[in-house]
């Protein structure tokens, strides 16, 4: 039998104060992000995204961050991948950033858009080869077998010994957020939740009851 009730963690990460927390959400993720960085966690980039689709259902799978700017916050998948065409139904997603060691969690929506074609480019061109190769060769979120899945692999790698092109059905989508929440955990459960939502050219910030 598990014991999951009686699993316990104390929270003990630092207070984040409205006047301490950076006035544009973008800069006080910046901030965070390096953080993350530097405490030597495993792809800090890992991001949980959920979409929505037919029937209002929701649906969730990790990604990682690719880059990220005042445009938004971008990824990069197969076109025809499950999370793709539902993004494509539905322009709309929510990621989740969890830090277990800093005790913190980001939580972002907004719409989202496809990359440019250049930038997806771009991206591809500084990917391990294995990586674009396999880009080529997955159809991705359709049923396969390991073997064809294999055999395309190795088809594609003996036509494209050295440069693989980008596929048409693969690049970037980036998420251009429209509320942020920013979550440290502190002791006894009185953990800080920052909200930051457009208020005319900027941001206002809102604190949320634990």
């Amino acid at each position: 039998m598990s014991r999951l009730q009686d699993l316990r963690v104390d929270y003990e990460g630092p207070i984040l104060l409205e006047e301490e927390a950076a006035p544009d959400p973008f800069d006080q993720f910046d901030t965070w992000l390096h953080e993350a960085l530097g405490a030597g966690l495993v792809e800090p980039n890992a991001m949980a995204l959920a979409t929505v689709g037919e029937g209002g259902r929701p649906s969730l799978r990790m990604v990682l961050l690719k880059d990220f700017d005042r445009r938004g916050f971008t990824f990069y998948t197969n076109y025809g991948s499950h999370k793709a065409r539902e993004l494509d139904r539905n322009p709309y997603a929510a990621l989740l950033f969890y830090w277990d060691k800093l005790h913190r969690q980001v939580r972002i929506e907004g719409r989202v858009e496809r990359v440019e074609p250049a930038e997806s480019d771009a991206y591809f061109a500084k990917r391990p080869y294995g990586s674009r190769i396999g880009a080529l060769a997955s159809p991705q979120s359709r049923p396969i077998d390991r073997e064809e899945l294999a055999r395309r692999f190795q088809e594609l790698a003996e036509r494209y010994p050295e440069d693989p092109p980008r596929p048409a059905h693969w690049g970037g989508y980036r998420v251009r957020p429209d509320r942020f929440e920013f979550w440290q955990g502190r002791r006894s459960r009185l953990h800080d939740r920052l909200v930051y939502e457009p208020e005319g050219s900027g941001w206002r910030i809102l604190r949320l009851a634990p």
